[in-house]
Order: C-alpha cells, then structure tokens, then sequence
C-alpha cells in the first residue's frame, strides 16, 4: 500500500484534491480511498486530506502516519507544521514554491518544487493550486495516468473550467516531467 498525505489551508481545495487523486487512480485499475482530517478549521488554518492505493481492497480507516508521497500546497505551513513528519525513505515530497527549502527533510525525501501559484494564475486566473498539484504528483509519482486525471477532471468541472484545470495540470505534469 502506498500512502499521500496532502497539506493545504482551508479552502484551498487539499480534499477535492484527494478525492480527484483517488478518483483517477480507481479509473487507472488501483483501488484508493480518500478522506480529509477535519476539525474545526476555517478558511486558512492548515488542513490535511490523505489517499491511499494498493493492488487489492483497502481496509484501513486509520489517519495516514508515515505517508510515501506528500503535497504542500503553502509552503509556508513548512514553518508551522512538520509537514515531514513520519515520511518514509524513498518518499517523493511535491511543494508549491520555487525558495530552497530550509531543513526538515528527512534523509532520502525526494523533494519536487513547483511554482504551482504562477501555474495556475496563468492558466485559472486564480491562486488555486490544487489541480497544478495534482498533475505534478502524476508526473513525479506515477501512481495516476494523466488521462485518467484529466477524465476525473472532466467528471468534476464543467466545459471551459474543466479545460483550464487540465491546462494547468498538463503544463505541472509536463514540467516535473521534463525535469525527472
């Protein structure tokens, strides 16, 4: 079983995330399973969502501890949460920023930077980074096909925003690419 931990702040899409990440990986033949880590944040506060995936039935109910992959959508939750903790070696670290990040990361962390603000003011006209995140994650992890993302993505946004989120995922995917 492989485990993806997703750090955001409230309201900027970390369990939609989720639930498109495992949503593509059911299209991609992987069983996963989403859910977020509620409390009572608000818009801002950090917030967690987690996916899993494995080649057989998910039976786990259990928060994620020790994820494989992790998503920092602000990367300035590095200093105010150990957004680190408990990954394990091998594991692939995908942050929104383009600043050297300053310690905390474990020994043997992949870390896979992207501007996915500037992705997505270009391409939404928004600072919503969830989706450029999303194709990031496909490229750099290879858990979810990008057809399969961008079928999820059809399913969950209407026409023109559908094309806008897999415009600003394909370009994501295609720079972690291009640099892997």
């Amino acid at each position: 079983m492989r485990e993806l931990r997703i750090h955001g702040r409230g309201g900027q899409g970390s369990v939609t995330a989720a639930e498109l990440i495992a949503t593509a990986a059911f299209k991609s033949k992987i069983y996963s399973q989403a859910f977020p880590a509620f409390g009572v944040e608000r818009r801002g506060a950090p917030v967690q969502a987690f996916v899993r995936f494995d080649d057989k039935k998910i039976r786990l109910r259990s928060q994620i501890y020790e994820p494989d992959y992790i998503i920092v959508q602000d990367s300035t939750l590095i200093g105010d949460v150990n957004v680190f903790s408990g990954m394990k070696e091998g594991g692939i670290a995908i942050i929104n920023t383009e600043k050297e990040i300053d310690g905390g990361v474990p020994e043997g962390v992949k870390v896979v930077k992207i501007n996915a603000t500037s992705i997505a003011l270009e391409t939404l006209g928004l600072p919503i980074e969830n989706t450029t995140l999303m194709g990031a994650f496909a490229a750099a992890t290879g858990e979810i096909e990008f057809d399969a993302l961008e079928e999820s993505l059809r399913e969950r946004f209407p026409g023109a925003l559908a094309d806008k989120n897999i415009a600003a995922a394909r370009k994501a995917y295609d720079i972690v690419k291009g640099g892997a």
